[in-house]
């Protein structure tokens, strides 16, 4: 057995294949993500991997649309989104399959 610490993890990524990491695999990428309210990502897109992101507890708003705890947000290779976390929210993300460098920055006009 191995025990680590969330607050151990880079921006709250765990699982994946980058250091430090709680289990090192290419198949996938998994984070716990807290935001603060008014934390902003810029327009981006995913040229390999699916994006799954899972409202925790909290409101944002991701390609131009509202969503609260318990939605789910699935985002195919290059489909466009942006995010605002419009109140403290903590979400889970699963990128599949492990890419990294994979998040490329688009003009904001494609989130609408």
């Amino acid at each position: 057995m191995k025990a680590f610490k969330l607050d151990d993890m880079i921006k709250g990524w765990f699982v994946g294949g980058f250091e430090p990491t709680a289990f090192s695999t290419d198949a996938c990428e998994v984070a716990v993500k807290t935001y603060a309210a008014g934390t902003r990502e810029e327009a981006h897109v995913h040229r390999i991997a699916s994006e799954i992101t899972v409202i925790v507890s909290g409101r944002v708003r991701m390609v131009g649309k509202e969503w609260t705890a318990g939605d789910i947000v699935v985002l195919s290779p290059g489909d466009v989104t942006d995010f605002e976390a419009l109140t403290d929210t903590v979400n889970v993300v699963v990128k599949t399959p492990g890419a990294r460098n994979d998040k490329y920055l688009v003009d904001s006009e494609s989130c609408q």
